[in-house]
């Protein structure tokens, strides 16, 4: 609310945005949205209007996700009870603590259901209001633009990405106007520190290697190499080589498989998930992050009966993990094996089968029996 009490007192130079916690580092949309909060709850004084009003944005959320899931038929119904009632994390994100974490994640639900029924152009406008209440929202985007090559090729797709960037600038626009660098470097600062002691998975690295820029650049190249390699290997099933995407879809000499569903949320959670695991630091509320997208990542990949029971205990253990305050050797270190668990299967568990051997014709000719004689 101090953050964005400056800018409702006429202050449109983003670095003089500053609240309790420090300087606003998140861009426009993040000032709008909540300025209106700002003047809905008294400026910031009807606490318990806010958190009424979480609350009906966690339940619209619930009811976004849900619809995701019902059209992917991939999760068995009990996993909902665990992905809406049994996370005192989430709730205390979403209710007690009113981060823009779960607006951005909400508005991104959104989009995702615009994708999957073919409203591209609709989508790509929320997808980038969503990244104008945090930055997060990026993490999608590497698996957004797959998709959006694979659907319309490189000139098809060019007006979608216009559509996200000029968002950008009309939101950013009072500000760019004032201060362009002050904005830009501050709503869009990629290499900015974060405090060891807030680090939910990297509690069990000393703070000199946390704070590392070597390791930065490691952690980096770790996400691209994870990028390429699902893109190359399991995002991308044509015969042909990735680069065919370029092509208009209509002028490919093999079609890229259609679109379904399961395949744009397996892409756009993937991609995610994969950010998640090479992210510099996680804090507690960064968990609403990919929550909701965890059951879908688990059971995407065909389970045996047996099977069922582990992916909950994974769940479970990721839930404690996060719930563990402050974050221990133990509980980061945890974190990160189930991480690698959901690398594991999400990996091997979407490989293609192998092609069906065709066994090669003898060239002896078979002996002709008695009776056919």
């Amino acid at each position: 609310m101090a953050e964005v009490e400056g800018f409702a007192n006429g202050t449109l130079d983003y670095t003089q945005l500053k609240g309790d916690t420090g300087p606003l580092v998140y861009p426009a949309g993040f000032v709008y949205i909540f300025l209106g909060l700002y003047y809905a709850t008294g400026r910031g004084t009807d606490i318990r209007l806010a958190q009424y009003i979480f609350a009906g944005l966690y339940l619209l959320n619930l009811l976004l996700v849900f619809r995701i899931y019902c059209r992917t038929n991939k999760v068995p119904p009990y996993v909902f009870f665990f992905m809406c009632c049994a996370s005192y994390r989430i709730h205390s994100i979403f209710v007690l603590r009113l981060f823009n974490d779960p607006v951005a994640m909400a508005i991104l639900f959104l989009a995702i259901n615009l994708f999957l029924e073919e409203r591209w152009s609709w989508g790509c406008l929320l997808f980038s209001l969503a990244v104008s209440v945090k930055m997060n929202i990026l993490l999608f985007a590497p698996g957004l633009l797959f998709l959006l090559l694979q659907r319309f090729g490189l000139l098809g797709c060019i007006p979608k990405l216009c559509i996200c960037a000029l968002l950008q600038v009309i939101l950013g626009l009072p500000f760019l106007l004032v201060n362009p660098v002050g904005y830009l470097t501050r709503s869009f600062d990629l290499g900015r520190q974060f405090q060891f002691k807030w680090t939910v998975n990297w509690r069990f690295l000393p703070e000199e290697v946390f704070q590392n820029r070597a390791f930065h650049a490691t952690l980096l190249l770790a996400h691209l190499a994870g990028l390429g390699l699902f893109a190359l290997h399991r995002w991308h099933r044509s015969k042909e080589s990735i680069l065919t995407l370029l092509k208009d879809p209509a002028e490919r000499k093999h079609p890229s498989p259609p679109l379904t569903v399961n395949k744009i949320i397996f892409v756009l959670f993937s991609s995610n998930f994969l950010g998640i695991c090479c992210s510099r630091s996680l804090h507690y509320q960064f968990y609403v992050w990919y929550f909701h997208t965890l059951p879908y990542l688990l059971w995407c990949t065909p389970t045996a009966k047996l099977a069922h029971m582990p992916k909950v205990l994974l769940l479970g253990v990721i839930e404690l993990c996060w719930n563990t305050y402050p974050s221990t050797v133990c509980s980061s270190l945890s974190l990160h094996i189930c991480h690698g668990f959901v690398l594991l299967q999400l990996w091997y568990g979407t490989a293609s089968p192998p092609a069906p051997h065709t066994p090669t014709l003898s060239r002896r000719p078979a002996a002709i029996s008695k009776k056919a004689q």
